[in-house]
C-alpha cells in the first residue's frame, strides 16, 4: 500500500481476516473473511443493526465460507491475498487518497467491499442493506468519528472492550458522579431525599418520579443524591447510604442528544438499546456490581419521542422492559403541567414510577437555602451580600415575581445583583474588580429593572418622602375630590407599610359620580405619580355575554382560544399596575362574577389554567349609574347631592356580594364654581405650554376668563364642557393668527371680549 498508513482498528480487522482464513484452512484471504471480521467489530455491528440483523448476515457469510474447499489439516501453508481481496485494498487506498484522509480505516475497507463485482461478500452485504448503502456508510462514518473524538478526550485505547464502552453508549449520556463538585450543594429536602433513597431500595417499581413546579429544585435533588453517594464512597463504612446503593453511578439521559442526528428509522431505537444494555452490562462488571441509576430530566418528553406515523412504538414503550426488570433504576422529573398533559397519558409508565411531590419551599426555607449558597456567589462575583439583602431577595421575589417559584427566582435576584455590581466595578476600576457589598437597595434596583416592579413598591427609606407627598401632588392635579384621593393614597401607603391583607389587591375602589368630575382622571394621575402602567378597559365593549369571555379567554374549541385572556395576559405582563374598568355598569352581569374572586383572593384563572396575580394591582371601577335620576329632588328643601343620589341607585344596580367586597365606594362631588375655576386655570396652563412651543404668549383679560368660565361651567356635563368651549371659541382664534396672521413667527396676543364673543386685540 506504499506510504498509506493504517489505523489501529483497520490493521486489527485485516489481521482478523488473516486468522479467519487460517481457521477455515482456506488457501486465500478473501473479502468474505474480512466481512466476517468486520461483523464482529462493535461499531460496524451497531451501524449494520439499524438496517439488518448482524447475526443473520454472519450466518449467511459463514454458510458461504463453509462451502469453500479447505486444505488438508496436515498441510503447511501461509494464506495469500486473493485477487478480489487485493481489489478491495486497491479500492480502499483509492478512497483514502480521493478523500484526503490521513490513514486507511474500516469505512474505506467497507466501501471497497461494496464496490466489488462478482463477489459473494459484496452481494451478501448489499442484499442486507437493501439499497441503503449510502445511508449505511453515513452511519458507519458517524460511529467511528464519535470513537475518534472519545479517544482524543481520553487518550489512545488499545483495549477493545474500553473502546466498545465509549463508542457504544457513554458518549450519549452524562456521568453525574464526575461533575457533582461543579454543582450547588443541596440544602434541606431531607424528607424528599430520604423518600427517593427508599424507593431506589425497593425490589419492584424502584423508580422515583419527582414532580414539582419549575425552579423548586427537582434537578438539585438528584445532584444532592449524587453528592451523597460520592461522599459516602470517600467515607467508606461510616457513610449514610444504604448498602444496596453504595458506589452506584448516576447517568443523565438527555433526549436532545438522543434525537440529534437520528435521520433514519431505527437510529433512535438503537441508541436507547445501546445505552440500556451498556448500563446493564456495566453493573454486571465485578469491579462495579451495584445497580446503576439513569436520570431522565423532563421525562414527559419520552412519551411520543421517536414514534412515527405508522407505529405506536416510542421511547417510553422501549424503556418499559427495563423499568419492569428492576436491575436499572430510573429517576424522572417533570412539572405538574407537563405531567398532566403528556406523562399521564401513558398509564404503563405511571404504574412503574413512584411519584414524589417536590413542593415549593417556604420563605424561611428559601432564606436558609440562599444563605448556604451565599459564599459561592460571593466568590464568583467578587462581592459581599449583607444579611438584609438576602432576606429581602426572598421576600421581594415571593411578593412581586408571581409566575416563578422559590428558591429559583430569589437566587436569580442575588445573581443578577452580583453581576450588576461586578459590571459597575469593571467600569470604575481599571485594574480589576473592587470588592463591594450588595445591599437591599441593589436588590430593589434589580427587581425594578428585571421584573417590571415599580421602584416605589421596593424603595428604600429615602423614598418614603415620595409616599408622603403623594397626596399633595395628586391634589395639585385633581380639584375638589379630596376624599377619593385620600382613599387611594391610603391604600398605597398601607401596602408599603405592610398592613394590608397580602392575598387581596392593594385596593378595590368604586368611583361613583356624574360625568366629567374626574373619576377616570384620578386613576391616570395615580399611575403617573407611582410610575406604573395604567391598564384601562372600556366596559361598554363587554355588554354581551360572549364578549366577557374575552377577558379570561375563550373556552377550548371556540374561536380565539389560542389568544388567551385580555385581562389575565395584561396583568401577567404588568403585575404592578392601576387597573381601570371604566363605566362598569355598562358591562354584562357576568363581569361581576369574574371580579368577585379578583377582589377576594387577588387571583384570576384564564382559559388555559394559568393564574394572574392581582396582589399588586389597584383596582378602580367607575360608574355613573343612575345619572338620569340624580338631581330630581322632591320637595322644597332638597339637599341631596347628585353623587349621593347616584350612590343609592348604585346599590340597586350592583349585587350585594359585589359591593361587600369593595374596599371603598367613593362618591365624587358635583362640580361647583370654585372647582370649575381651578379646572379652567389648569386647562389654560396646558394650552400655554402648547403655545410656547410656537413662541406665542397668550394673555386673557379678566372678562375673557369670566366668559370662558360662564360658558364652560355646567354641573350637568362637568369638565368636558370646558374642553369644548376652549376648543370651539378660543383655539380657532389662535389657530387663524398662527397660520395666517400676526403670530406666524410667534409673538404676544391678548384675548378679550368683544360684543359678547372672544376676540384678539
Amino acid at each position: 500500500m506504499g506510504e498509506i498508513k493504517q489505523t489501529l482498528r483497520a490493521s486489527r480487522m485485516l489481521n482478523k481476516a488473516y486468522e479467519c482464513s487460517k481457521g477455515y484452512r482456506h488457501e486465500f484471504i478473501m473479502p468474505e473473511h474480512l466481512l466476517l471480521a468486520l461483523i464482529e467489530d462493535f461499531n460496524f455491528n451497531a451501524a449494520l443493526n439499524i438496517f439488518y440483523s448482524p447475526f443473520q448476515l454472519e450466518d449467511r457469510v459463514k454458510d458461504y465460507l463453509d462451502s469453500v474447499e479447505s486444505l488438508p489439516e496436515d498441510t503447511e501453508y501461509v494464506p495469500e491475498t486473493s485477487a478480489q481481496m487485493s481489489k478491495v485494498l486497491e479500492l480502499a487506498v483509492h478512497s483514502v487518497v480521493s478523500s484526503s484522509a490521513q490513514a486507511l480505516d474500516i469505512p474505506h475497507l467497507t466501501k471497497g467491499i461494496l464496490a466489488l463485482e462478482d463477489s459473494w461478500a459484496a452481494y451478501l452485504l448489499k442484499d442486507s442493506l437493501d439499497g441503503q448503502e449510502a445511508n449505511f456508510m453515513s452511519q458507519l462514518i458517524n460511529f467511528y468519528d464519535f470513537d475518534d473524538e472519545q479517544e482524543k478526550d481520553g487518550g489512545e485505547k488499545d483495549d477493545e472492550s474500553s473502546t466498545k464502552d465509549k463508542a457504544a453508549w457513554k458518549r450519549l449520556v452524562t456521568c453525574m458522579n464526575d461533575l457533582y463538585k461543579q454543582q450547588n450543594p443541596l440544602i434541606g429536602r431531607e424528607q424528599e431525599l430520604q423518600r427517593t433513597i427508599q424507593v431506589l431500595c425497593r425490589r419492584d417499581k424502584n423508580n422515583p418520579l419527582h414532580v414539582g413546579e419549575p425552579g423548586v429544585g427537582k434537578t438539585a435533588l438528584v445532584w444532592g443524591l449524587v453528592r451523597m453517594i460520592e461522599e459516602d464512597r470517600e467515607q467508606g463504612s461510616s457513610g449514610r447510604m444504604p448498602e444496596r446503593l453504595k458506589g452506584c453511578k448516576v447517568y443523565q439521559l438527555d433526549m436532545g442528544t438522543l434525537l440529534a442526528g437520528t435521520q433514519y428509522r431505527g437510529d433512535f431505537e438503537n441508541r436507547i438499546k445501546m445505552i440500556m444494555d451498556g448500563v446493564a452490562a456495566e453493573q454486571e462488571n465485578p469491579a462495579n456490581p451495584k445497580p446503576n441509576i439513569v436520570y431522565i430530566d423532563e421525562i414527559h418528553t419520552l412519551v411520543g419521542a421517536g414514534a412515527t406515523s405508522d407505529s405506536a412504538m416510542d421511547a417510553s414503550n422501549m424503556l418499559k422492559p427495563y423499568l419492569e426488570a428492576g436491575n436499572i433504576r430510573f429517576i424522572g422529573s417533570t412539572t405538574y403541567e407537563e405531567y398532566n398533559r403528556h406523562f399521564s397519558r401513558s398509564k404503563g409508565m405511571i404504574r412503574r414510577f413512584q411519584q414524589i411531590d417536590i413542593a415549593e419551599p417556604t420563605i424561611d426555607e428559601a432564606k436558609h437555602i440562599l444563605r448556604q449558597l451565599q459564599p459561592r456567589y460571593e466568590e464568583f462575583h467578587h462581592v459581599k451580600y449583607d444579611d438584609e439583602a438576602i432576606d429581602f431577595a426572598v421576600e421581594a421575589s415571593a411578593k412581586h415575581v408571581n409566575d416563578r417559584f422559590l428558591p429559583d427566582k430569589a437566587i436569580d435576584l442575588i445573581d443578577e445583583a452580583g453581576a450588576a455590581a461586578e459590571a459597575a466595578a469593571a467600569q470604575s476600576v481599571a485594574d480589576g474588580f473592587a470588592v463591594s457589598t450588595i445591599t437591599k437597595a441593589h436588590i430593589a434596583d434589580v427587581l425594578a429593572k428585571t421584573c417590571k416592579v415599580d421602584a416605589l413598591a421596593v424603595a428604600e427609606d429615602e423614598d418614603f418622602q415620595r409616599l408622603e407627598t403623594l397626596a399633595p401632588r395628586m391634589l395639585a392635579q385633581i380639584y375638589g375630590q379630596d376624599e377619593a384621593i385620600r382613599q387611594v393614597v391610603e391604600a398605597v401607603q398601607m401596602s408599603r407599610a405592610g398592613l394590608l391583607d397580602d392575598n387581596k389587591p392593594l385596593a378595590s375602589l368604586l368611583f361613583v359620580g356624574p360625568t366629567g368630575v374626574g373619576k377616570t382622571e384620578v386613576a391616570k394621575v395615580l399611575a403617573k405619580e407611582l410610575g406604573i402602567e395604567l391598564i384601562r378597559f372600556d366596559m361598554s365593549e363587554y355588554t354581551e355575554k360572549h364578549t366577557v369571555a374575552k377577558l379570561i379567554g375563550s373556552p377550548a374549541g371556540y374561536v380565539g382560544y389560542e389568544d388567551g385572556g385580555l385581562l389575565t395576559d395584561a396583568i401577567r405582563k404588568s403585575p404592578n399596575a392601576v387597573l381601570l374598568l371604566d363605566e362598569i355598569e355598562k358591562a354584562h352581569q357576568d363581569i361581576y362574577n369574574i371580579l368577585l374572586q379578583v377582589m377576594d383572593y387577588a387571583r384570576l384563572t384564564d382559559n388555559k389554567g394559568r393564574k394572574a396575580d392581582f396582589r399588586n394591582v389597584v383596582l378602580i371601577m367607575t360608574s355613573n349609574a343612575g345619572a338620569q335620576f340624580a338631581g330630581q329632588g322632591i320637595g322644597f328643601n332638597n339637599s341631596v347631592s347628585r353623587g349621593e343620589a347616584m350612590m343609592k341607585q348604585v346599590k340597586r344596580t350592583f349585587k350585594p356580594e359585589f359591593l361587600n367586597r369593595l374596599s371603598g365606594a367613593v362618591v365624587f362631588r358635583d362640580m361647583d364654581h370654585e372647582m370649575a375655576t381651578l379646572i379652567l386655570q389648569k386647562k389654560l396652563r396646558e394650552l400655554d405650554a402648547k403655545l410656547q412651543a410656537k413662541n406665542v404668549r397668550m394673555t386673557l383679560t379678566p372678562e375673557a376668563f369670566d366668559h370662558l368660565l360662564k360658558e364652560g361651567f355646567t354641573p350637568e356635563y362637568g369638565a368636558r364642557e370646558m374642553d369644548r368651549v376652549i376648543a370651539q371659541q378660543l383655539k380657532p382664534l389662535l389657530m387663524r393668527e398662527i397660520l395666517f396672521g400676526s403670530l406666524k413667527a410667534g409673538g404676544e396676543v391678548t384675548v378679550s371680549v368683544k360684543d359678547g364673543c372672544l376676540g384678539i386685540g
